[in-house]
């Protein structure tokens, strides 16, 4: 065991050497493996990243929650020209199916896109996510009240001028004035401010506190709607212990009949699940992780190179030291540990440069974004320096074999 220590102690001691005496020829072996580790590294931060703040994203939403809507929301065999002539989904088709579709535990109908200004005295918010959507969604992304309440179905149903706004937009119109009680204006319109959400904090999809939500039948009552009106979407959340597929079957079948569509035709409407939505993501960042460890791959092998370059370069420059060790009785085993030692400590110099430089990368993207917060987890630091330690075996086996294999008097007569 002691004999180890020796071997490790004295490899460090010449891999210092090595850096301090031909320091460009280090640097330039160096590079290949830091922008190697600095690239794997950070792609797959920046993977992690992304997949933690689009699952945050989606954290409010039921995994099995269905929107049915003339649009899909991931890529679809139906050709653009068809899509453009599906019916927009409107309040009738939510009426049918709420009342005809069996085993749903909460519905609502909310007409997509628009963003408006929201006003109070002399304090304006504009591009506020105002959504109008039926008192449903309270129960589908599981709203928290901080202040007041949502509106009622009652209100929802006979389109009340009331609005709900969310922390941030409550607290920019506000300031230490309680919101609730308060009118303000959108759309041109009077509504009363009944709740406040709480806070959600940022993300990389817009949050609950940048939004306002309003009565679906008040913005119905001076915008037009209908098949060929405002975009619209049916947002369902299936009851519990229900069979998905068949919920989803019924759901189909039942609503083509309402469509008036022959068994021949394609449906014309698409049922998007949040489920579907988070497999394809996963999907997407599974090819993402792969592309990135491609093309950082080659990084990497050109990073080995230059440590396989550098440590037959060493082997060279000290076989009259190895003849000398060979010839005091040093074994093969010893030759090969030492120099092999060597390899894997100037590649894990390289690799922690790399892990340091995206270290500081998480720190500037961070602290310049306030929505994609970009993490180096502790498994990547595993395998950055994991990374590092096999291209050091690998790059310098070669080197340590041929090493090792030296015959001492050649060896030193070489040397000289």
């Amino acid at each position: 065991m002691i004999i180890y220590l020796r071997v490790i102690k004295e490899s460090f001691a010449f891999a210092l050497n090595a850096l301090r005496n031909n320091k460009l020829r280090t640097f330039l072996s160096l590079l290949g493996v830091t922008i190697g580790i600095f690239s794997i590294i950070a792609v797959l931060a920046a993977v992690d990243s992304l997949e933690r703040n689009i699952k945050e994203g989606l954290s409010g939403l039921d995994a099995n929650t269905m929107y049915l809507t003339k649009f899909s929301f991931g890529p679809t065999e139906v050709p653009r020209w068809q899509r453009d002539n599906f019916p927009q989904t409107d309040y009738n088709d939510f009426d049918f199916v709420r009342r005809n579709i069996p085993n749903i535990g909460a519905v609502a109908f909310a007409i997509l896109g628009g963003n408006e200004s929201v006003r109070y005295e002399g304090q304006t918010v504009t591009n506020v996510g105002v959504t109008a959507v039926s008192s449903g969604i309270y129960d589908i992304e599981d709203f928290k009240i901080e202040q007041g309440r949502f509106y009622t179905e009652a209100e929802s149903e006979t389109g009340s001028p009331v609005i709900v706004l969310g922390h941030s937009i409550a607290e920019n119109l506000f300031k230490n004035i309680n919101p609730v009680g308060q009118e303000v204006r959108v759309y041109g319109r009077k509504l009363l401010v009944i709740g406040v959400l709480k806070k959600y904090g940022s993300g990389l999809f817009d949050t609950p506190d940048e939004k306002a939500y309003v009565p679906v039948n008040f913005v119905r009552q001076f915008k037009s709607g209908g098949a060929f009106g405002l975009p619209g979407a049916i947002i369902l959340k299936p009851a519990k212990d229900v069979d998905l597929n068949a919920f989803e079957a019924i759901l189909v079948q039942n609503f083509r009949i309402f469509r008036g569509l022959k068994p021949d035709e394609p449906n014309n409407f698409f049922i998007n699940k949040i489920s579907g939505f988070a497999a394809l993501i996963d999907g997407i960042i599974g090819t993402m992780n792969f592309v990135g460890w491609l093309i950082s791959g080659f990084s990497l092998l050109v990073g080995g190179f230059g440590i396989a370059n550098i440590m037959f370069v060493s082997v060279k420059e000290r076989t009259n030291i190895i003849g000398i060790q060979k010839s005091l009785g040093a074994k093969n085993k010893f030759i090969l540990l030492q120099f092999l030692f060597e390899a894997v400590i100037l590649a894990l110099v390289g690799g922690i440069i790399g892990l340091i430089f995206v270290w500081i990368a998480t720190l500037v993207i961070s602290q310049f974004s306030g929505e994609f917060q970009f993490v180096l987890s502790f498994w990547n630091m595993v395998i950055g320096f994991s990374l590092s330690s096999i291209i050091g075996l690998v790059a310098g086996i070669v080197p340590a074999i041929s090493a090792s294999k030296l015959d001492p008097v050649e060896a030193i007569r070489t040397g000289m």
